[in-house]
């Protein structure tokens, strides 16, 4: 993994494609705006530009290229002339930003892209396209900083993906946060602490393995320990949240104030999160009561946990899952 010296901001930097912010980087000069990326996301982060194929010297307009297969694996050439081979150019400025990016929470790619495209992107075998692959600067990208959270632009219209995105970059940066205080045990553990019901909802075996990883802190090597615990809490976040798994996660909360209720408050908040494990009701709607509830009966363990608020509200993401 590559990393460097870190100046955190305040808001998460994502990097991102160009042309998303509509900027005219593309071929023919043209952009790809996302409202959605820049009048509501933007409120949240602060976006970092990036573009390969001008940053490889192609410039605007030029000739497009695409994915072909040739003996030794796919290349990045032109579409009209084969022979222009842009491939170890784009892996080369995918390292050069990586050097360059401990600053960086999150990175959001443009789909379907020959250079940015995290998945699904055409590939021709002759005149045949199959979209298997994966964008010649995104991939070397991703094998850089497998931790990073990174998302293409037409998957965060998926509510359930987008809110994973999401998560995963406020996660991310809390732990850049962390890091740029000073790393000790004791930061560690209480990190873990706060993440603990964030990481059951995604993953229960590595909520385990976290712990048991945590519980050597004490006598183990912290920045050894540290580099294993963000890898396999970033492997476990990028799973995605179901509502049963939710649901096991609000059971859990509710055991620490459910002695406090009444019967009728009792039935009510087992009522919601069952209607949530059914996808009757959105999953703020339980974590609303639960809110109400610790307000009424205040656990300072409960209250600390990021789960009830990993994002911020104003993007409303738990409102649609």
């Amino acid at each position: 993994m590559v990393t460097r010296a870190m100046q955190i901001t305040e808001r998460p930097q994502i990097g991102i494609s160009s042309c998303l912010l509509g900027e005219g980087v593309r071929y023919d000069g043209g952009h790809k705006h996302s409202r959605y990326i820049t009048n509501t996301l933007g409120q949240h982060f602060e976006f970092v530009s990036y573009c390969p194929e001008m940053a490889i010297g192609l410039g605007i307009p030029r000739p497009p290229i695409r994915l072909v297969t040739r003996e030794h694996g796919v290349v990045a050439v032109g579409v009209d002339d084969g022979s222009l081979d842009v491939t170890a150019r784009l892996s080369g400025y995918a390292l050069d930003v990586a050097r360059k990016s401990a600053n960086l929470s999150g990175y959001i790619l443009k789909k379907d892209s020959p250079s940015c495209g995290m998945e699904r992107v055409k590939v021709y075998t002759g005149k045949q396209p199959h979209k298997k692959g994966i964008g010649v600067y995104a991939g070397e990208l991703m094998r850089q900083l497998p931790n990073l959270p990174v998302e293409e632009e037409g998957r965060l219209m998926d509510p359930g993906l987008r809110e994973n995105f999401v998560e995963r970059v406020f996660t991310f940066h809390r732990w850049q946060q962390m890091l740029a205080a000073g790393l000790s045990a004791s930061r560690l553990v209480d990190f873990h602490t706060r993440h603990k019901f964030s990481v059951l909802a995604h993953d229960e075996k590595v909520y385990r393995e976290l712990g048991r990883l945590v519980a050597d802190a004490g006598g183990a090597d912290i920045p050894a320990l540290a580099e294993s615990y963000v890898t396999l809490l970033m492997a476990g976040m990028r799973k995605r949240a179901t509502p049963r798994k939710h649901a096991n996660v609000l059971m859990h909360i509710m055991g620490f104030f459910k002695d406090q209720l009444d019967t009728d408050d009792k039935e009510e908040m087992l009522a919601l999160i069952d209607a949530h494990r059914q996808e009757l009701v959105p999953l703020i709607v339980p974590i609303t009561l639960i809110n109400h509830f610790l307000r009424k009966f205040p656990s300072e363990y409960i209250q600390n946990q990021v789960y009830l608020s990993p994002h911020p509200r104003e993007l409303m993401l738990r409102n649609h899952i």
